[in-house]
């Protein structure tokens, strides 16, 4: 199998590299290795690698660093694999531009459907109809942007406009987990508190319940409580 992705796997312990670079050449995935900052950066410019797995605790320097300096002008997804197990680091990361946060120690199986689900996002492009005018397919759920139309194997389902722009944020940014404080600016505009991530929680309940997902069913939506959610199928 050859799935010609290219992934950059940023780490300094050696048998943390070892495993994962074998995990995903096992699997058909070309692997690039680093084990500092600063030699990550030289060779994520000079490669532009498909998918980056990093880790945060690197000898040079903080993982988040490396994250801005992709985030500057490319949106290649990063998947952070830390030992760090806090909310406020998985929260910090997701926010400067991390896709997805999985922690050590971690399931082989959990960690290439996470990498299959970063790279998905290279697959929704303004070619397949993100933008006004086009529709987003996930499983039996349809979008038409242009309409402002959600539908179920072509059943609508009534949303209110804020539910609507909820989920249109989340369809946009499809395989990547958006803190509550990333979707809270984009629908209301305003920073993340207690009162808005509520009010958030309260809408997104909402949206699961019409779309027909049962509570603690993963489908469509996906929440890690304390951190926000990511749409996938």
């Amino acid at each position: 199998m050859n799935n010609k992705y290219k992934i950059l796997i940023i780490e300094d312990e050696s048998n943390i590299r070892t495993m994962v670079s074998t995990m995903l050449e096992t699997n058909g995935y070309q692997v690039i290795l680093a084990e500092t900052c600063s030699t990550a950066k030289l060779i994520f410019d000079s490669h532009l690698p498909d998918l980056v797995i990093l880790d945060l605790g690197l000898p040079d320097a903080d993982g988040i660093q490396f994250i801005k300096h992709v985030r500057k002008n490319l949106l290649t997804p990063i998947i952070v694999l830390s030992a760090r197990t806090s909310e406020s680091d998985k929260v910090i990361a997701l926010d400067c531009g991390a896709n997805d946060y999985v922690t050590k120690p971690f399931g082989a199986a959990e960690f290439l459907a996470r990498v299959r689900t970063a790279l998905r996002i290279n697959r929704h492009s303004t070619k397949e109809g993100k933008l006004p005018g086009g529709k987003f397919t996930l499983g039996d759920m349809t979008i038409d942007y242009d309409a402002r139309r959600v539908s179920i194997r072509g059943d609508e389902i009534k949303l209110t406009q804020t539910e609507y722009n909820i989920l249109a944020v989340l369809s946009e940014h499809c395989g990547k987990m958006m803190t509550y404080s990333a979707i809270i600016k984009a629908i209301w505009g305003e920073s993340a508190d207690e009162g808005s991530i509520k009010k958030l929680q309260v809408n997104m309940a909402n949206i699961r319940r019409k779309l027909g997902i049962k509570p603690g069913e993963a489908k469509y939506i996906i929440n890690e409580l304390g951190v926000g959610y990511r749409m996938d199928q």
